[in-house]
């Protein structure tokens, strides 16, 4: 059992307002009588990350599904646009996200902390523990051999060491 109605509604919509702050956009308010699930729609822009391969996106949309028992049952994604990740399944494979955050969901977890998992796994893909689909399999195997490389070396008194 969830919280009671009204003080459900309102939790949603200040956690709303903690994502119109956080991503600088303006999500309506849910009416006290909206139905559930709530779906809010997400649209990253200016965040670059690989649809495939040889291709990088800009622009990626996820949808956050709350339910009458949120806050104590964690809400559900889904991923609506072209994505290479292991981590985040192309839409036709379900476009299930794994995201800490919602492994660790809480009772003081919030929209906002799930927004910020998910922008943190777009920069930082786990490569070691890829869903089972064909692209995130095969994505994971790219991770792995192209993640970033680095040479160094030392100078001291004028010469190499």
């Amino acid at each position: 059992m969830g919280l009671v109605r009204p003080i459900l509604i309102k939790r949603i919509n200040n956690e709303i307002l903690g994502l119109n702050d956080h991503l600088n956009i303006r999500i309506s308010a849910v009416p006290e009588n909206a139905g559930f699930p709530i779906e809010i729609s997400i649209v990253l822009k200016n965040t670059p990350a690989k649809i495939s391969k040889d291709e990088t996106g800009n622009e990626h949309g996820f949808i956050i599904i709350v339910s009458e028992d949120y806050p104590y049952e964690r809400p559900r994604a889904k991923w609506m646009t072209p994505i290479f990740h292991p981590n985040i399944m192309m839409p036709e494979d379900g476009g299930f996200v794994c995201v800490k955050t919602l492994d660790n969901w809480s009772f003081g977890s919030s929209l906002l902390s799930f927004v910020k998992g998910v922008e943190q796994l777009i920069s930082d893909p786990n490569p070691m523990n890829p869903y089972g689909t064909d692209s995130c399999m095969e994505a994971a195997k790219w991770y792995v051999r192209n993640k970033p490389k680095f040479e160094a070396k030392v100078r001291y008194g004028g010469h190499d060491a």
